[in-house]
C-alpha cells in the first residue's frame, strides 16, 4: 500500500487557487512542495504546483532547480465565459510567464445548448497556442450532470487536442466523483483503442484524503487495464491532500 501512496504523491498537482492568494502564499506553496521530498524514504516531488497566471513567474523562479512543473489555470477559469480571443490571450500570458502546463475549462454553457463544434474548436485553438506544452481540459462534470454528457464532453476535449481531461475546477459544490471519473476514463480507453493515443486523466475537486485518492487511481487502473500509471498519464489536483499523504509516507 505504501508504494501505491508514493506513486500517488508523485502524481499530485499541489494547488492554490484562491481569490485571496498572495505572493507569500505562493512562496509557501512552492517551498513546501520542494521540502516534501525524502530520498531516503523513496518519496519523490509532487508533479506540479498549480497557480493563477499572475503567480507563474514567481513559482517558476522558486522551483527553477527542481523537476516540479508549474501549471496555470487560464482561459477564463473557472466559468469559461469569455470570448475565445480573451481566453487565448490569457493562455499566452501564462506561457510567456513560464508555465509548463495549462489547465483550461470548456464552455459548459455552449455544450449544454448543443454547440459541440464550438467546444471542440476552442480546445483546439488553445492547444494550438500551447504548442508542445501540456494542456489539461477541465469539464466541470458537476455542471454536465449526466454520464452521457460527461462522456461526450470528454470526447470533444480529447478530439480537440487535450493532453489530459480533468474533472472539476473545485469552485462549485459538486467536484470530482467516481461516477464522473468512470465516464471520463471510458472515453480515454475508447479513444486509445481507436487511435493508440493515450490521453491523461486528472481528478480534482474535493479529494482530501489518501483513501479517496487511491480510489481514483484504482478506478483508472481497472478501466484502462494498467498495472501502474505514472504522473505522465494520471494527476490529482489537491490542496488538503498533499500534507496528509506526505505524513502517511513518513
Amino acid at each position: 500500500m505504501k508504494e501505491l501512496y508514493k506513486t500517488l504523491f508523485s502524481c499530485i498537482d499541489n494547488t492554490v487557487l484562491g481569490g485571496d492568494d498572495t505572493a507569500e502564499r505562493i512562496e509557501k506553496l512552492c517551498s513546501n512542495s520542494l521540502q516534501m521530498k525524502n530520498e531516503a524514504a523513496g518519496i519523490s516531488h509532487v508533479a506540479a504546483v498549480c497557480v493563477y497566471p499572475v503567480f507563474v513567474k514567481q513559482a517558476k523562479t522558486i522551483l527553477k532547480d527542481s523537476d516540479i512543473k508549474v501549471a496555470s489555470v487560464a482561459g477564463a477559469f473557472p466559468a469559461g465565459q469569455s470570448p475565445i480571443e480573451v481566453k487565448i490571450s490569457e493562455v499566452r500570458y501564462a506561457l510567456e510567464q513560464g508555465a509548463d502546463e495549462i489547465d483550461m475549462v470548456i464552455s459548459r454553457g455552449s455544450f449544454l445548448e448543443g454547440n459541440f463544434n464550438k467546444v471542440q474548436d476552442e480546445v483546439a485553438q488553445i492547444k494550438q497556442a500551447c504548442g508542445e506544452k501540456t494542456l489539461k481540459v477541465i469539464l466541470e462534470t458537476g455542471e454536465l450532470k449526466t454520464a452521457e454528457n460527461i462522456y461526450k464532453a470528454s470526447m470533444l476535449a480529447i478530439e480537440g487536442g487535450a493532453d489530459f481531461i480533468k474533472t472539476s475546477t473545485g469552485k462549485i459544490s459538486v467536484g470530482a466523483t467516481l461516477e464522473a471519473a468512470e465516464s471520463m476514463l471510458k472515453s480515454i480507453r475508447d479513444y486509445r483503442e481507436k487511435t493508440q493515443k493515450w490521453v491523461g486523466f486528472k481528478a480534482a475537486g474535493g479529494i482530501s484524503t489518501p483513501e479517496e485518492a487511491l480510489q481514483y487511481y484504482k478506478l483508472a487502473q481497472n478501466i484502462l487495464g494498467e498495472k501502474e500509471i505514472n504522473n505522465q498519464k494520471f494527476r490529482i489536483g489537491a490542496s488538503r491532500l498533499t500534507d496528509k499523504l506526505f505524513d502517511v509516507l513518513l
